[in-house]
């Protein structure tokens, strides 16, 4: 705990226009010079750097391009490698764990060990690991590195510590799974051909033993060429010869003949006792033609051979054999064949890999499949097989966040513990039906509710329009309510002047949103610069959307130069701005048009959210309208506010009408910071449209003219590159002055009409447009222009790059940059130096880094809020910063954080009551009424991209003053509270996460968490409260991490637990005859064959052994933790009550014979006792 005490004394009006002289490099805790103040300052800063530790918590969402599939039948759980290198292993809703290869190679095959705890991977860099899953977060144990070979399959039989390994080469070696060793028993693949045999039989693409014999092992390779080695004679039982290749085998459990998939659409089943010829071909897919040719098809890429006790007939199931002329047209399909029956899934992506689930893990039993779990290559299914229409099974892990690509991310934690049932009640509406009515298979592990758990919500913004609530909780995510926010608009038809041009577009793509949970106000800021506002009620409703255009398009011809000194800035006679009338020659037919089309009827709303309002900026001179670059919503106030590239838009929803539509630099009114040198005519008229309205596929490539948006478009943002120099080129080359200040009651403002749905449109646009505008997180880092890293640039560029596109300084801003607001913040504070009593004030944050204050002026009473205008008008420049303004945030004199006021939520259509009136209920939170001990007035923090700064208000002077960075610049900075206390956390584009104390500004943190950022992390990473942030880590998943050490400790409490201690079934017993006229009669001991006695050592350079960092051999007893360890030491003591059970029982049942027997004998004895031997 540290104690500052601040004196600050005299007069802050030294510094002309209230701009405080700033104290760049001060060093965090020491007063700002020049900054007097009338009071003292207490502030207890409770936190230290020991409250804070970077950690990753969960993933959630789909597997990233996913590569291959395993699963465990005794434990029940599920694993799935991506060609990335990560693992997901999946259980029951909650068991849900993420592991990463260090070195990144794709994941080619996943093994189980059966109900041991432990997965083998092999990668595509030729390495095999060994993972130990008896932990909550799985460690590797054992890697074994091939050097000379590559491994293309492995096997590894129930039961047994012996993998085979497949190679390249066509050679089978054998790995000890206990010491990850190589054995000196291999299989070469000239001993496994005939020698007369030239060509080579190609990789090793199956291996399987025998379910008759485990002696036996059957190789296949790729060029058709099957055989069966003996592992005990070392030779070869039987070799089969096909014509095409082959893609998988699956043995019938008994043992005595098996089923081939091959390359020309084939399957062709085979009897051990003749291996001459298979006892059958079909094509499944294909047909005879009138010629009698087959008709050609696809190959079958893997199949299944399983048999059933509730039927004679046997299940294939396999994926692929379509034909090749119609397969043009359709979807990839699974086909499951039943005796006559034959049914055709039809998959929405490609299959990587199918699993049949069996009740058993013995694969010489009948195997009775009772579900195929379906990985896609953006999807993850479950089909039942128990029914016959074969239902899929409802999927409890959030694997759809990238059923449209996710555009923006919102996180609110400590949200009301109400919201959450509300939201889950009203999504469950909106449910699928149709779902297998049986639970979910995968169901392993164990998962409990931590201690530490509160209510948090994830919102995702997608770029079709629609907007997920997702509940995460307790570090779980599951889906809550979906909006569609495309639904408030006409659907725009193909060749009908503007809205044919958006079609192959994503015309609704959410931008930002902005929520409050208390009121349950919610607003969505789209592509096509519209603002909507939603309401949220629990009837359904028919009501008529009030739709409001804004005309938000200023062309000056003015230009910014530095002043010769950054911290006295010049300032010009606002009168040298002149502004450019709104129908000035060359409007054309495109003015005053939006974007879109609202519903112009009375539209039917379900219960959730329902739109209310819709505000749009319109075309102007043909030019399309700028996006959106910030925005905020008071429930209390009544007002919304956004604002772009030209200036600000206020907007009184209450009333439904624009209060305020001003230019930038009529914000300034008489102190503009900066000189405006005017220059006409402008350059390149043309590169503003370009920019403004430029398609979402231009985010990845400029070469790229008409990327349709979807999947490999905007969720490919790492594979593509945008440069800083293309991004520049395309930027505006002028500020745009314009607008007026208005409200309800006074003349019309033509930079501001409101327009009412049913007035009639102007005339449709005739001609195609400029593009549309990049799409990105303006709210972030306002005009951002980022280079992203090349591949072929060196690794210091590379990591060097992403930071170098901003300017270091306010003084080295490009003379062609616009001047964007970049954030707003309604709140309870001081519009002027001389206020006695904090009002509602409006906060605005430009791209230069100057912060200007709007006081409002709104009618107290509820009759007179509805009818009476509201005044607001700038007051001037606050302060100024270097970089972008990102974040305002506003503290009481004590150093607490002070919400904005809210108005508690009541439902807009429940049923009303004469006796009691609805009237609006407000919650403010002022900062005198925040505290008493300390006076009026309050802090308030302001952070850019460069710098942070804390000022006391109403003097308006600057306490503190922290260079967060000089090299990069900032993407995301919050104040979040932490350890009942608060401070600001940032996120740099170098990759960096830090936090700073508050109100000193004293670093805490400073990690280098990412050391190379894309452009997908700057969009959608965010923090919030409690120690927690998330971003997107991949277009289809979710990262969560906390930087909080206290949740850090308690993480391991809140993971589930992979590995449940449960006994392995037995075997089934076979009949007398049954096993001893076939089944494996033969005992087979594979440390016999492969040990280091019989078989001697492998060779040292063909594989090299890296121990894990968990030791060699303690992988059960360190791993399992104490709760394994009992449950384990439970189940042993539990057997072995069982088998003393049965000793007793025998003992009994043996002295009971004995007895019997000694009865007999004593009677045998008495009744001979006395009689001669010639007598008996």
């Amino acid at each position: 705990m540290k104690k500052f005490r601040k004196v600050l004394d005299g007069l802050s009006s030294s510094s002309p226009g209230g701009v405080a002289s700033p104290s760049c490099g001060s060093a965090a805790g020491t007063p700002t010079a020049h900054a007097p103040t009338p009071q003292d300052i207490h502030v207890q800063e409770t936190l230290v750097s020991e409250n804070f530790q970077i950690c990753k918590t969960v993933r959630h969402g789909f597997p990233y391009q996913p590569t291959c599939l395993a699963f465990d039948p005794v434990q029940k759980i599920l694993a799935i490698g991506s060609r990335t290198g990560g693992i997901r292993i999946l259980g029951r809703p909650g068991v849900d764990c993420y592991s990463q290869h260090e070195s990144g190679a794709a994941v080619l095959q996943l093994q189980f060990l059966i109900n041991e705890g432990a997965l083998v991977t092999a990668c595509a860099d030729d390495t095999l690991h060994l993972w130990n899953l008896r932990q909550r977060r799985p460690a590797i144990l054992h890697s074994l590195k091939f050097n000379r070979e590559r491994i293309t399959f492995c096997h590894l039989p129930f039961q047994s510590k012996w993998l085979y390994v497949g190679t390249e080469r066509g050679n089978t070696h054998i790995v000890n799974i206990e010491s990850f060793v190589l054995s000196g028993y291999v299989i070469m693949w000239n001993k496994a051909i005939e020698l007369a045999t030239k060509a080579h039989p190609g990789p090793v693409v199956h291996l399987s033993d025998s379910p008759k014999d485990e002696g036996k092992l059957l190789i296949g390779f790729e060029s058709g060429t099957v055989v069966q080695w003996d592992l005990r004679a070392k030779k070869v039982d039987f070799r089969i010869y096909y014509d095409e290749a082959i893609h998988s085998v699956s043995w019938h459990h008994e043992g005595k003949q098996f089923m081939c998939s091959h390359s020309d659409g084939s399957l062709t089943m085979w009897n051990l006792r003749n291996t001459a010829r298979p006892i059958q071909i079909t094509y499944p897919h294909g047909k005879i033609l009138k010629d009698g040719r087959k008709e050609s098809c696809k190959p079958i890429l893997k199949v299944e051979y399983k048999t059933s006790r509730n039927s004679s007939e046997p299940y294939v199931i396999f994926s692929g054999g379509l034909s090749y002329d119609k397969s043009g047209g359709r979807r990839p399909t699974l086909t499951i064949m039943h005796g006559k029956a034959i049914t055709v899934l039809e998959m929405d992506h490609p299959i990587v890999e199918f699993l049949v689930l069996c009740d058993t893990p013995y694969s010489n039993e009948v195997q009775d499949p009772y579900a195929v779990v379906v990985l896609l290559e953006k999807d993850f299914i479950v089909v039942d097989l128990t029914q016959s229409n074969f239902p899929i099974f409802e999927n409890p892990y959030p694997m759809d966040i990238h059923e449209s690509p996710v555009t923006c991310t919102a996180y609110f934690a400590e949200c009301p513990p109400d919201i959450i049932p509300i939201l889950y009640s009203i999504g469950a509406k909106q449910k699928k039906t149709g779902y297998s009515h049986k639970e979910w298979p995968v169901s392993g592990g164990t998962w409990t509710l931590g201690s530490q758990t509160y209510p948090e919500i994830i919102v995702t913004g997608h770029a079709d329009g629609t907007v997920k609530f997702w509940d995460a909780s307790a570090i779980t995510l599951q889906m809550l309510y979906k909006l569609k926010t495309s639904k408030v608009f006409e659907k725009p038809k193909a060749g009908e002047g503007r809205a044919g041009e958006l079609v192959e577009e994503d015309p609704y793509a959410v931008q930002m949103v902005s929520w409050c949970p208390h009121s349950r106000l919610f607003c969505v800021v789209g592509i096509s610069a519209h603002v909507i506002l939603y309401r949220f009620s629990k009837h359904d409703a028919n009501t008529q959307i009030v739709s409001l255009e804004v005309r938000l398009q200023f062309d000056p011809e003015d230009v910014i130069s530095p002043s010769e000194a950054e911290n006295n800035p010049c300032f010009s006679d606002p009168s040298s701005h002149s502004p450019q009338p709104p129908g000035s020659p060359g409007s054309g037919t495109q003015d005053s048009l939006p974007c879109l089309k609202v519903k112009s009827r009375p539209v039917r709303m379900p219960p959730g959210y329902q739109a209310e309002m819709v505000v749009q900026l319109q075309w102007v001179d043909g030019e399309p309208p700028q996006q959106i670059t910030s925005l905020d919503i008071n429930s209390a106030y009544g007002l919304l506010a956004f604002g772009n590239c030209n200036g600000l838009t206020v907007v009184d929803f209450l009333q439904k009408t624009i209060l305020m539509c001003m230019g930038t630099l009529d914000l300034y009114g008489a102190a503009d910071p900066y000189q405006r040198l005017t220059r006409s005519p402008r350059k390149n008229r043309q590169s503003t449209s370009d920019f403004c309205m430029r398609g979402l596929s231009h985010f990845y490539s400029d070469s790229k003219k008409r990327i349709r948006t979807s999947y490999q478009s905007l969720t490919e943002l790492s594979d593509n590159q945008v440069s800083m120099d293309i991004e520049r080129s395309k930027s505006p080359t002028s500020d745009h002055v314009n607008g007026h200040c208005t409200s309800p009651t006074s003349q019309p403002c033509s930079a501001g009409k409101p327009r009412i749905t049913g007035v009639p449109e102007g005339p449709r646009l005739t001609r195609r447009g400029p593009g549309r505008p990049p799409f990105r997180k303006a709210q972030s880092a306002a005009c951002m222009e980022i280079s992203l890293p090349v591949s072929s640039h060196t690794e210091e560029s590379r990591e060097n790059s992403f930071s170098r596109s901003r300017s270091s300084s306010v003084s080295s801003i490009d003379r062609d940059t616009k001047e964007s607001v970049t954030t707003l913040q309604f709140g309870e504070s001081y519009g002027r130096k001389g206020d006695a009593l904090p009002t509602a004030c409006l906060w605005v944050g430009t791209s230069l880094g100057v912060v200007l204050l709007l006081p409002i002026s709104i009618p107290t009473e509820e009759e007179e809020r509805m009818e009476e205008p509201i005044t607001m008008g700038p007051s001037g420049t606050v302060l100024m910063l270097k970089g972008s303004v990102l974040r305002f945030a506003f503290l009481d004199c004590g150093g607490a954080l002070i919400q904005s006021p809210y108005e508690v939520w009541r439902d807009p259509n429940g049923p009303e009551d004469p006796d009691r009136p609805r009237r609006r209920k407000l919650i403010n939170f002022s900062p005198s009424s925040s505290q008493e001990a300390c006076g009026d007035g309050h802090l308030a923090v302001v952070c850019s991209e460069k710098q942070a700064k804390v000022l006391l208000m109403p003097t308006q002077a600057v306490l503190f003053t922290h260079n967060i960075t000089e090299s990069s610049f900032l993407l995301r900075a919050d104040v979040v509270s932490i350890c009942n206390s608060v401070c600001l956390a940032c996120f740099c584009a170098n990759g960096h996460i830090m936090t700073l104390s508050l109100p000193s500004l004293r670093p805490l943190m400073d990690i280098n968490y990412l050391p190379l950022t894309d452009l997908r992390i700057a969009r959608t990473f965010v923090f919030t409260n409690g120690g927690q942030a998330l971003y997107l880590s991949s277009p289809t998943e979710i990262q969560r991490l906390t930087y909080s050490q206290e949740m850090t400790d308690n993480l391991q409490d809140m993971l589930g637990e992979l590995f449940t201690p449960i006994e392995t079934p037995e075997a089934q017993n076979k009949g007398f005859l049954k096993g001893f006229f076939g089944g494996n009669a033969q005992t087979f001991d594979r440390e016999e064959l492969f040990g280091e006695a019989a078989a001697g050592k492998a060779s040292r350079s063909l594989a090299q052994h890296i121990p894990g960092p968990m030791g060699l051999e303690n992988m059960k007893a360190a791993a399992g933790g104490v709760v394994g360890d009992l449950a384990r030491a439970r189940i042993a003591l539990d057997q072995r009550g069982e088998r003393l059970g049965e000793l007793e029982e025998r003992t009994a049942l043996m002295m009971n014979s004995a007895e019997t027997f000694s009865t007999h004998a004593h009677q045998v004895m008495l009744k001979h006792k006395d009689k001669k031997w010639y007598q008996l």
